[in-house]
């Protein structure tokens, strides 16, 4: 199979795909307004660039299952136009199509990836440019998401005059923050060990839900394509434990206090600030107390 070197960069993906077979994801006409160039003119204008990106990966070993973590989600290609478009101004669309690749090419299951890029406002017809990467090319694979800061809210912490404040203070944190919560009081327990494990989940993620609804700049989050992404764009989250507990392979204590113990080892937190109680121990990470008439920690 042969294909134009004006072909969209999909043919171009399919007529020289090496041996075995991948799957591919497609972005087709992403067009972003943006400031870029290394012209004066083009400086404090803003200008559409339209992005075709093309990304082969690794085909599944096994069924899905209709799992978000099990792939490399075609949000990560929009995401990562989106963090490279606003890390800083850039002069060159080869900059840009560069630093795009490498971040997309930093996920596990990347294999490939074409990148175009094209000025649609500069002159009569459309200019750009357009590049192929595999891993190992380019400046390397682009930094992890930074170690969070993990807390945990007991039930009196949620209920203190303070919890505002101390809101306010973890998202102003220079560190990605997540939020684990209790496990609310006044539950009805019920017989069945499989139906309470996932009551008990549920609640705790209505409790999330309702935090967030009280505190905009919280975001809940559940899955690790979800939680992943929200640390690395500095957002401030509020954990939904459900999908992680229920897939977990090592059987973690379900006691609130002890789950959120689990969740900052799994995403190796710097550190765990417990707001109204004391932490289970002994665990590995380091930990600060917050009693519930402190303002400031």
């Amino acid at each position: 199979m042969s294909a134009s070197a004006f072909d969209h960069p999909e043919a171009r993906a399919k007529a020289t795909a090496p041996k075995g077979v991948h799957d591919r994801l497609s972005l087709r006409d992403h067009i972003v307004s943006v400031e870029i160039g290394a012209f004066q003119a083009e400086r404090d204008m803003e200008q559409r660039l339209s992005f075709d990106v093309v990304v082969e990966v690794a085909a599944p070993e096994a069924d899905l299952g209709d799992d978000v973590d099990l792939i490399l989600s075609y949000d990560r290609i929009t995401w990562a136009i989106e963090h490279e478009l606003s890390a800083e101004r850039l002069n060159l669309l080869e900059t840009l199509a560069e630093r795009i690749a490498d971040r997309i090419l930093a996920e596990p299951l990347a294999m490939r990836v074409f990148v175009r890029i094209q000025k649609l406002d500069k002159g009569n017809g459309a200019l750009g440019v357009e590049i192929e990467r595999v891993p190992g090319q380019g400046d390397g694979p682009v930094a992890a998401a930074r170690a969070p800061v993990v807390a945990f809210l007991s039930n009196a912490a949620l209920t203190s005059p303070q919890v505002s404040t101390w809101i306010a203070q973890l998202d102003a944190l220079d560190a990605p923050m997540v939020l684990c919560l209790d496990l609310p009081e006044g539950r009805e327990a019920v017989d069945l060990e499989r139906a309470q494990l996932n009551i008990d989940l549920l609640e705790i993620e209505q409790a999330a839900w309702r935090l967030s609804a009280d505190y905009p700049a919280l975001t809940v989050a559940g899955t690790r394509t979800e939680l992943d992404w929200a640390m690395k764009n500095q957002l401030s989250v509020v954990w939904a434990p459900s999908k992680l507990v229920l897939d977990a392979t090592d059987s973690p204590d379900l006691a609130p206090k002890a789950l959120a113990c689990w969740f900052a080892e799994q995403w190796q937190a710097s550190r765990m600030i417990c707001f109204g109680d004391t932490l289970p121990t002994p665990h590995t990470i380091p930990t600060q107390t917050v009693t519930l008439d402190q303002s400031e920690f």
